[in-house]
């Protein structure tokens, strides 16, 4: 893995395949890692002939931690929008798309497929839609338009998100809360054994640990606004992947995002939640490929 300068800020990344091709760029959502993206599905799109680039999020991660900003007061926030006052997050989503076309600027990469998970949705849309020139196709997976009309997640899913361990200075208390998150938002026709669920989270941890970072990150979702008028300027090919049964971002935000993307495909998988289960890693390559394959036609996979 690799760091480099761009926005104004450090952001690491991984790439995976020859440089020469064409390049798929992942956006995490919201407090993930780029681990979260499985190998196993960067690893399929070479396969299928592409370049794949993971990378970290501003205040995730190995990226920049920008503690200049503070810890942003969650609960401030809900209420000034709740009374329909100004809200202020530390910034913003599009500030986050910036930071993916600087990426790609700073690699010397021109164009890219763009595809977003959750909150990664969010910032993909963005980029599609303020950097058309950078974008060749888009891939929204589990995410949503900001419709404030679209009914919210379930409250225990968004009650385990939200949720801090037990004891913040307990490794196994960190492990509990991880494995509790995932058992309520994960997917339950395809659930992912403890075990490995074990090890995703010491592997996050042990890499970083800073949860204040998600709490900035959080903010610039909830004063994100309602991204419909933008999404209904996207021109380029775009596939929307959703869980059937995804207890976070409904399904629901699923369907929004394709009907306020033209010519948006809408791929619903029956008893896929919120996550990347590991045997749903062909369903999402399937869906990535094919918005690049209308964008540029296919590729030859390698042998």
């Amino acid at each position: 893995m690799t760091q480099i300068k761009a926005n104004g800020i450090t952001i690491e990344y991984e790439s995976f395949g020859p440089e020469d091709r064409e390049t798929i760029l992942l956006i995490m959502g919201v407090g993930a890692q780029l681990t979260m993206w499985p190998e196993a599905l960067c690893e399929e799109l070479v396969r299928r002939g592409y370049r794949a680039i993971r990378f970290d999020n501003r205040d995730v991660g190995l990226s920049s931690k920008l503690e200049e900003l503070g810890a942003s007061d969650m609960g401030a926030l809900m209420m000034a929008l709740m009374s329909g006052k100004p809200a202020l997050a530390p910034y913003s989503l599009d500030d986050m798309a910036k930071d993916a076309v600087g990426l790609l600027s700073a690699l010397g990469i021109d164009k890219a497929h763009i595809v977003g998970a959750s909150m990664g949705g969010m910032i993909a849309q963005l980029v599609a839609a303020n950097h058309p020139d950078r974008v060749l196709s888009l891939t929204s997976i589990m995410s949503t338009t900001g419709n404030p009309a679209l009914p919210q997640g379930k409250p225990e899913a968004l009650a385990a998100l939200m949720t801090p361990p037990a004891d913040p200075s307990n490794l196994e208390s960190i492990i509990e809360r991880g494995i509790s998150v995932w058992r309520v938002i994960g997917s339950p026709g395809y659930p992912t054994d403890k075990t490995i669920l074990r090890e995703w989270i010491l592997r996050d941890f042990r890499r970083s640990f800073y949860p204040v970072g998600m709490g900035r990150q959080m903010a610039a979702i909830l004063t994100g606004g309602d991204r419909r008028p933008r999404l209904k300027t996207i021109k380029v090919p775009t596939v929307v992947l959703h869980g059937a049964d995804d207890p976070l971002v409904p399904v629901a935000g699923g369907k929004d995002t394709a009907d306020n993307i033209p010519g948006a495909e809408l791929r619903i998988i029956p008893g896929m939640g919120h996550d990347f289960a590991v045997a749903l890693v062909g369903i999402f390559a399937d869906a990535i490929t094919a918005a690049t394959q209308r964008a540029t036609g296919a590729k030859k996979a390698a042998e």
